[in-house]
């Protein structure tokens, strides 16, 4: 079989192409969260806290080799936890919905009772029969 044929083979899988949808969706989700972190709920989270631009938060720790300040950016670390914070509460959320949307699995048969019982049990029903 050639390379090409085995790749057609490979991504025409329907994990390969399940997996594709779900990082397109996943990243399009990510930006989303994002603006909603950034651009609604960090701003007005700034505002209760006095007018603090949460992005901004930084800590100079010294200076580079040619005199400009290093920081220490922990504003935007904040930003970025709270993204991951609200994605995953998200998805978390998502996917308790739809476990409650799947059908339980039905229930197992109970197990067949071992052999000398399920013998024992056959000369019971035979001597009822006969008495």
């Amino acid at each position: 079989m050639s390379m090409i044929q085995e790749f057609k083979e490979f991504a025409m899988k329907g994990n390969v192409l399940d997996m594709a949808v779900g990082v397109v969706i996943g990243g399009a989700f990510g930006k989303i969260v994002s603006s909603f972190v950034g651009d609604v709920v960090m701003p007005l989270l700034g505002k209760v806290v006095g007018g603090v631009n949460f992005t901004d938060l930084a800590m100079t720790i010294g200076t580079d080799p040619a005199g400009a300040p290093l920081l220490l950016k922990y504003g935007a670390f904040l930003q970025t936890l709270f993204d991951f914070v609200i994605i995953a509460a998200a998805i978390f959320m998502a996917l308790k919905g739809i476990n409650k949307l799947k059908a339980p699995p039905p229930a197992a048969a109970p197990p067949a009772p071992p052999a000398d019982v399920a013998l024992l049990t056959e000369i019971r029903d035979l001597l009822k029969k006969q008495g």
